[in-house]
């Protein structure tokens, strides 16, 4: 048995096993955000004239899109049974889809800011996040000139790879630090909450959290194989 195929018998199950529960853990967090937006938040609406249903489309769509998309477009090359080009187009297809509804996300924050008279871009959430957000988009540009383009040579692409790959782990995380700090900041504008609905708050950043963790686990065991 060579190195390879010795490293998938170790690796396999392993790696999908922490794949799965990603996506228990991505469902959880789905599960929570609706019923926090839902029940407790009012809902969500892009176009209504209730300020606060315009700024519930930002944290799902920064999650749902930004987060669990991305996250799913990382694991492509494990859950998606095809072809290795076939994989890597869901992965830069579902990339863009993730880019296109946190552009919508990013909206409705502006816009519920405008609604309020608030200043944007004034807090460490919004530091972060525009920061993960420009890079996160650098980031598929470059993915897709390197790893798309048929002209690119194949010692270019082996030399961005490892930086590739990296690039999105550590987007995951600053996605995620965004995505919890921006939990804390809406406590602290909400002020004293009811015991059940903290509780959903704060079950939702684990699961969050836990998402991203069981990620980057399952990225980094499926490079043995």
């Amino acid at each position: 048995m060579d190195t390879h195929e010795a490293h998938r018998v170790r690796y396999g199950k392993p790696a999908l096993r922490v794949t799965i529960l990603a996506h228990v853990f991505g469902t959880l967090a789905i599960i929570l955000l609706l019923v926090w937006l839902l029940h407790f938040r009012e809902g969500l609406d892009l176009d209504s004239d209730d300020p606060n249903r315009i700024f519930n489309v930002h944290p799902f769509l920064m999650f749902f899109g930004f987060i669990f998309l991305a996250g799913e477009a990382m694991m492509a090359y494990k859950t998606v049974g095809a072809e290795r080009k076939v994989q890597k187009y869901v992965h830069m297809f579902v990339h863009l889809v993730a880019i296109v509804l946190g552009i919508v996300g990013l909206h409705a924050a502006f816009k519920f800011h405008e609604k309020q008279g608030i200043s944007n871009l004034y807090s460490l959430h919004s530091w972060i996040g525009i920061g993960t957000f420009s890079l996160f988009c650098l980031q598929w540009l470059l993915g897709m000139s390197v790893f798309l383009f048929p002209g690119t040579p194949m010692e270019t692409r082996a030399r961005v790879a490892p930086w590739h790959v990296s690039g999105g782990r550590a987007l995951m995380f600053m996605a995620i630090c965004t995505a919890l700090t921006g939990l804390m900041e809406k406590v602290g504008f909400l002020g004293q909450l009811h015991h059940s609905e903290a509780r959903v708050i704060n079950f939702l950043g684990l699961s969050i959290l836990l998402f991203g963790v069981s990620v980057d686990l399952s990225v980094s065991l499926a490079r043995y194989i």
